[in-house]
């Protein structure tokens, strides 16, 4: 049974990549992105890696993916051809929809069926006893620390040019300039004007 989970999850995770760089619409390659993140938890699971798996699901599939919608909606891809024949994408995602419920269902199998499977499979522990979140963190901040700190540097730098390629200049919208905002004074902020009373500006 573990393995035919593993060769499960290993295969849609593949196909699913192939899926994201070959779809033509964007969308369905965030989708299947997703796809692709949730079989790929499904093998950390199977490692008895669940921190990781966790992460996955929730950090990637659940914050990463949305953000990639975000992008691909500021930058103003014209959807509508994709929106007609809503109908003839229906299979396609309820085939999705039914994979990763097949997985879950096997998941939960495993469990049931597999419960002489060994600790290390299931259990979040190591061999030297301690929570395999806590040898992760050991092992990334200690080790590979310099590396950790060169792909932190790396995203840093693909965010802001993901900033760059949103940022544009449109006629008739009002900005926010931070330079004009620093140099503002008194003298050229505000302008004190001498009304009389029961007088109007």
């Amino acid at each position: 049974m573990h393995s035919i989970m593993f060769y499960v999850f290993a295969i849609i995770a593949i196909f699913g990549s192939i899926i994201v760089i070959t779809a033509r619409n964007p969308v369905h390659s965030v989708l299947f992105l997703v796809l692709v993140f949730c079989n790929v938890a499904g093998l950390f699971l199977l490692l008895g890696a669940e921190f990781l798996a966790m992460i996955l699901v929730i950090v990637y599939a659940g914050a990463v993916a949305v953000l990639f919608l975000f992008v691909i909606m500021m930058l103003n891809i014209n959807i509508v051809p994709f929106r007609e024949g809503f109908l003839s994408y229906l299979p396609i995602g309820g085939l999705i929809g039914m994979i990763l419920f097949a997985e879950l269902v096997m998941v939960a199998a495993g469990w049931v069926f597999a419960p002489n499977m060994p600790a290390g499979n299931l259990l979040a522990t190591t061999t030297h006893g301690i929570p395999n979140t806590e040898a992760l963190g050991q092992v990334l901040y200690t080790r590979y620390i310099y590396q950790f700190q060169t792909a932190g540097i790396a995203l840093l730098v693909a965010m802001i040019g993901a900033i760059l390629l949103t940022l544009r200049s449109r006629s008739g919208v009002r900005r926010q300039s931070v330079a004009r905002q620093l140099v503002r004074t008194k003298a050229n902020s505000l302008e004190l004007k001498k009304v009389p009373t029961r007088g109007g500006v």
